[in-house]
């Protein structure tokens, strides 16, 4: 029987996001969070509309929190051999590719939020006609649209002789970053696993939502060649083991794309049970339970998580809006109208939308996602006058999140049944303002959890006397999860 320190067996998580990277170890017995460590990581834009990453960045960031936060453990008298296994979420879509032989990457990683493949999917609608194209969406349970895998694949197979010679030659692999750090961690060039898990697999446009594997028909509509691909395992199984550092020898156990392991995460693990991430994007998911409900609102009909090689899978209904922390951050480095995003909050209050000065704000940046799929929208600012001032167009920016969540959560009642409570999380969700304008504004409850206290958002009534409501103007019910 293993012996293990004061804290019990732990557990480690790897968290890639678009924006940083983090590893944290948690006591198993307790979900408490010992100790983590955070890189921040770069995105570039070689044209508009072109959104990258260094892939070797994001894995040597990886490697670095690891061997920082184990330090830290070593630090705290903990024992790092007591990690007994290790799961990894990460940022969906993003697509890499990648020598099997030097294990050097082909091209940049080609994030989410990429439009580069516009003409390609314009291309592939008019070539391919409309009962071809609802085939598609019928199997993969996604549109065809510039978001997902299939089609930066696509354009990096077409675009960079680099791939296309290493296909020629038998050496490409590609996936995404979930199969990118497994590839590494369990060996590289020295027989790395070459895997991914049903969530990831389920946002490249691939996968059969029906048969959980790549699927010949979308294969062959995209002219993808599979011996590129991962295998496709659940989201909850031993993938392999780390081949080097600090942990040597831990099993990499599961898997999920960040959005799917918010919903575990949050605990929405019956139908009906909705969450919604705050972060450079905003992402609503709808527990579907077993049924693979198809959207006719303009949502996206995903995998949630298969825990385990023979459970069932769980589906899900997602809306996805591109632009919601980015909004900030633009608004921090482009206008240079906020020295820190977390200033947002006391800014935004100074101000409502019924001041002289209010704006409406569209940040479609990179176009429209869920529910009006615009892959040719643009930013906008209406209302512009001379009482506008920087805390309008904050506030704006903030209620321009509200009001996406709230077209993706109207077409979820549509589609299924009007949600009850709204879970939030992310970084954005720190932001009391925020999470009140979006109690407001959907009419029910906004939970935010943090260190098990949960804040508990409610709509506030006009009628309220102003006497009832703290001077930030935030009315919300806090309480200690049981």
């Amino acid at each position: 029987m293993c012996e293990f320190g004061r804290f019990g067996p732990l557990i480690g998580a790897i968290d890639e996001g678009t924006s940083n990277v983090k590893f944290l170890v948690f006591a198993a017995n307790t979900s408490e969070v010992l100790t983590y460590h955070q890189i921040s990581l770069k995105r570039f834009s070689p044209q508009e509309g072109w959104v990258e990453q260094d892939a070797l960045e994001i894995l040597n960031a990886v490697l670095e929190c690891i061997e920082v936060t184990t330090d830290n453990l070593r630090k705290l008298d903990i024992n790092p051999a007591d990690v007994v296994g290790i799961g990894i979420t990460n940022q969906r879509e993003t697509t890499i590719v990648w020598n099997s032989l030097t294990g050097q990457p082909l091209y940049s990683a080609i994030v989410w939020l990429d439009v580069r493949t516009s003409r390609i999917v314009d291309d592939l609608t008019k070539l391919k006609g409309a009962q071809c194209i609802n085939a598609v969406v019928q199997t993969s349970g996604l549109p065809l649209s510039t978001y997902f895998s299939s089609v930066k694949l696509k354009w990096l197979l077409k675009n960079v002789t680099a791939v296309k010679d290493a296909v020629a030659a038998g050496e490409c692999l590609a996936g995404t970053v979930d199969s990118w750090l497994i590839w590494n961690l369990t060996g590289g060039v020295h027989g790395g696993i070459h895997v991914t898990d049903v969530t990831n697999a389920s946002r490249t446009q691939l996968m059969s939502l029906r048969s959980l594997q790549w699927d010949k028909g979308l294969l062959r509509f995209f002219d993808i060649p599979p011996e590129i691909l991962p295998k496709i395992k659940s989201s909850a199984e031993i993938y392999g083991y780390i081949s080097s550092g600090p942990l040597l020898g831990v099993p990499i156990a599961g898997c999920l794309g960040d959005q799917q392991a918010a919903l575990v995460g949050q605990g929405c693990m019956k139908f009906g049970q909705v969450k919604c991430t705050f972060g450079t994007g905003c992402f609503l998911l709808y527990n579907t339970g077993d049924s693979i409900v198809h959207s006719q609102y303009g949502l996206l009909t995903t995998v949630a998580y298969k825990l385990g090689p023979d459970s069932p899978p769980v589906y899900a209904l997602e809306g996805s809006v591109a632009i919601a922390g980015d909004t900030l951050q633009w608004l921090r480095d482009g206008l240079e109208i906020l020295s820190d995003v977390k200033d947002s909050e006391f800014l935004a209050a100074e101000v409502d939308d019924k001041d002289e000065g209010s704006i409406c704000f569209v940040p479609a940046f990179n176009g429209l996602y869920s529910p009006y799929w615009r892959k040719d929208a643009r930013g906008i600012m209406c209302g512009l006058s001379g009482m506008t001032r920087r805390q309008h167009i904050i506030r704006a920016a903030l209620e321009a999140v509200c009001q996406q969540t709230r077209a993706v959560s109207d077409a979820m009642a549509t589609d299924c049944a009007p949600l009850r409570r709204l879970l939030a999380d992310g970084g954005m969700a720190q932001n009391s303002v925020l999470m009140q304008m979006q109690a407001d504004l959907l009419g029910i409850p906004v939970v935010w959890k943090v260190n098990n206290i949960c804040f508990s958002f409610q709509l506030f009534l006009p009628s309220m006397s102003k006497s009832t409501v703290p001077k930030n103007k935030i009315s919300f019910a806090k309480y200690k999860l049981n």
